[in-house]
C-alpha cells in the first residue's frame, strides 16, 4: 500500500523550496487528507460572497500519468436558515497564477426555514489533467446563490481528502 500523509500545514516548503522529496510509492498511490473546523456563513449573506472551505498539497512528481480523486465531506447546520449554496474544487498547481476549477459545482440548498438542522454533505471528483504539475493546491470555496441567506449556516468539519494513482495506459 502506497504511503498516508497528514496534513496539518503548508508541506510545500516556503517560497523557493520547492516541494519536499517525492517518497517511494511501494503501488503509485499516495493518500493526503485535511480537516478544518468550521466556517460561518451569517444571516443577510449577498448573493455572490465566497467562502474559503479547505485546502491540502498534493505533490504529483514522479508519477507518469497523475490522475487525483478528490472527496469533499461536512456537516452543514442550519439555524431557522434559508441557504443556497455552490460548492466547487479548485486546483493551483506550480507556476500557476490563480486557482482552476478542477470539477464541476454542487449545490446545497436548504429553502425552507426549519429550526435546527444537520445535513452531511459531500462529493467526490476526479482531476487526471493536472499535467503533473509538481505540487498543487486542491481548495474547496463555498459560494452563496440564488438569495441572500436568512438565519444562520454553520459549514462544521470540512474535510478534504486527495488520493492520487497513475493513470492505466490506454
Amino acid at each position: 500500500m502506497g504511503e498516508y500523509q497528514y496534513v496539518t500545514t503548508n508541506d510545500c516548503g516556503a517560497a523557493n523550496a520547492g516541494c519536499r522529496p517525492v517518497y517511494q510509492r511501494t503501488e503509485g498511490v499516495q493518500i493526503k487528507c485535511r480537516t478544518y473546523g468550521a466556517t460561518t456563513i451569517p444571516a443577510d449573506t449577498e448573493v455572490g460572497t465566497t467562502f474559503p472551505l479547505v485546502n491540502l498539497n498534493v505533490d504529483t512528481r514522479g508519477y507518469k500519468k497523475p490522475c487525483v480523486k478528490v472527496e469533499f465531506l461536512s456537516n452543514i447546520l442550519t439555524a431557522t436558515a434559508t441557504a443556497t449554496l455552490n460548492f466547487q474544487v479548485f486546483r493551483q498547481c506550480d507556476g500557476q497564477l490563480s486557482p482552476v476549477p478542477a470539477g464541476p459545482i454542487w449545490t446545497f440548498s436548504r429553502t425552507v426555514d426549519t429550526a435546527d438542522e444537520a445535513n452531511a454533505f459531500g462529493f467526490a471528483t476526479c482531476d487526471c489533467d493536472n499535467c503533473n504539475c509538481g505540487c498543487c493546491n486542491y481548495s474547496v470555496v463555498a459560494t452563496v446563490v440564488g438569495t441572500d441567506t436568512t438565519g444562520t449556516v454553520t459549514i462544521n468539519n470540512a474535510t478534504l481528502i486527495a488520493t492520487v494513482v497513475e493513470e492505466a495506459d490506454c
